[in-house]
């Protein structure tokens, strides 16, 4: 009888029958005393690109962990073509857009920085280890890609001439983001921006709305806090994408 698989783990080597991984040592610990996982237990891998892969820990001590990969347990599926982009917030809650997006099959997070945002400096490392343990938990077959902080002047500078942005307003009649995303082919390249505590200032709603990918839409007619529209916005396309 095949015995049950007792965690799930993002690593970085490749993954095939009979390949040998070694764990970080953060892992190790996590499997050694939060789970106190020992010698012939089993375990999925992931890493991205192969799949996921059943493994059984073959040797652990104090500071290493070795595990023989078996077989294959899922093929790769990458997430949905979809960015969000969202102005920082204050720490504790920013985590929470990163790991809730990370569920919710973003592709793509990007922190933008406006002229109202209030946190001067975003920790990508941080950010993209809340990424990786919502991964391992959700099921996901890969991470996002955790952007570099940006200023919105420059994301609007370079922004990819192929992929539509949803842009979230408040207090002003646009079209709802349910009926916007719906006329947009569920393959094509996306992504959604949403504003910081207190909103975009007015002469960013302007820049945005002259790029020519830029449609504005709404969520309604409450007044969000700022990582409930960027969860609520990316629930939203990926509901209407998966019909």
């Amino acid at each position: 009888m095949t015995a049950p698989v007792k965690a799930r783990l993002h690593v970085t080597a490749d993954l095939a029958p009979d390949q040998a991984v070694l764990l970080p040592a953060d892992q190790v610990h996590y499997l050694r005393h939060v789970l106190r996982l020992g010698p012939g237990e089993a375990v999925a891998l992931f890493n991205g690109r192969d799949g996921e892969y059943r493994a059984r820990i073959d040797r652990v001590d104090k500071k290493t962990c070795s595990l023989r990969v078996e077989a294959q347990l899922r093929p790769f599926r990458p997430a949905a073509d979809i960015w969000l982009c969202f102005a920082p917030i204050r720490q504790g809650r920013i985590e929470l857009i990163v790991e809730k997006a990370t569920e919710l099959g973003a592709g793509r997070l990007v922190p933008v920085i406006t002229r109202r945002t209030q946190v001067g400096r975003v920790n990508t490392d941080r950010l993209a280890a809340h990424a990786r343990e919502a991964a391992e938990q959700c099921e996901r077959l890969d991470l996002p890609e955790i952007a570099p902080a940006v200023s919105l002047e420059k994301l609007l500078a370079e922004w990819p001439p192929e992929r539509q942005l949803f842009f979230c307003r408040e207090r002003e009649a646009a079209p709802a983001l349910l009926v916007a995303a719906g006329q947009v082919a569920d393959t094509a390249p996306v992504a959604i921006l949403t504003g910081p505590e207190g909103g975009f200032a007015p002469e960013e709603m302007e820049q945005i709305g002259r790029l020519p990918q830029a449609v504005p839409v709404s969520l309604g007619p409450a007044i969000l806090r700022a990582e409930t529209a960027a969860l609520a916005a990316l629930a939203i396309l990926q509901a209407v994408r998966q019909k």
